[in-house]
């Protein structure tokens, strides 16, 4: 199974903010454990909200808006994508994820399962899908 643990953003991260060296180093470290035991798909941080954009869909069709979001607790400041070969090894990985925002402040990361394309009926519509090779089965 694939895994994203999403970093939520702080404050701190939505001002731009970056982490200071020791983090980065805890960091590397962390991700060269996934690394080396081959669990490790992706990883990046995001720019802050304020460099982003979203699209709201209704019944009028679509509106287009222009970052900064708030409350900044709501966001994501960064990500990585694991491959796990358990639940339980994925659980083991997130308690081992360093505190994003350092030094014993607060912070937040969750932990999704990504939907794989096992998990829909068959159809000519997700054949499409399989045809450009995204999806994974996990």
């Amino acid at each position: 199974m694939r895994y994203l643990i999403l970093v939520k953003a702080t404050p701190d991260s939505e001002r731009g903010a970056m982490p200071d060296e020791s983090l980065i180093a805890e960091m590397a470290a962390y991700h060269e454990d996934l690394a080396r035991a081959g669990a490790l798909l992706d990883a990046s941080g995001l720019y802050p909200s304020a460099e982003g954009w979203r699209v709201r869909y209704g019944e009028a069709g679509s509106e287009l808006r222009v970052g900064p979001f708030a409350p900044a607790e709501s966001l994501i400041a960064g990500y990585t994508l694991i491959q796990a070969r358990s639940r339980e090894e994925a659980l083991e990985w997130a308690r081992r994820f360093p505190n994003p925002a350092g030094g014993g402040r607060p912070a937040e990361i969750e932990v999704r399962p990504l939907m794989g394309l096992e998990a829909f009926p068959p159809s000519d519509a997700l054949s499409r899908f399989e045809a450009l090779g995204i999806g994974g089965k996990d």
